[in-house]
């Protein structure tokens, strides 16, 4: 299990289109992938769940994923949304 705390970078935070770009770069990889902010935590392969999040620019968040390439999708993830 790999879990990262970052403080997101993207100019206007996580709207519709990061979010499909995030979506789409989670559900590629076999490992379970999680945002948690606060007390929520989200499937980051759930478009659904990833719109309820509602997370803004300079909001921190924690990266989980947990898998056989947890790494490659912890690292991934990361450098998207501190970009």
């Amino acid at each position: 299990m790999i879990e990262k705390q970052i403080v997101i970078g993207l100019a206007n935070g996580l709207e519709e289109r990061p979010i499909a770009v995030l979506v789409q770069m989670a559900s590629k990889y076999e490992s379970d992938v999680y945002l948690i902010s606060g007390n929520k935590k989200v499937n980051a392969k759930s478009i659904m769940g990833m719109m309820g999040m509602g997370m803004r620019s300079g909001e921190s968040v924690t990266i989980l994923t947990e898998g056989i390439d947890e790494v490659e999708a912890a690292d991934e993830i990361v450098n998207y949304l501190k970009a």
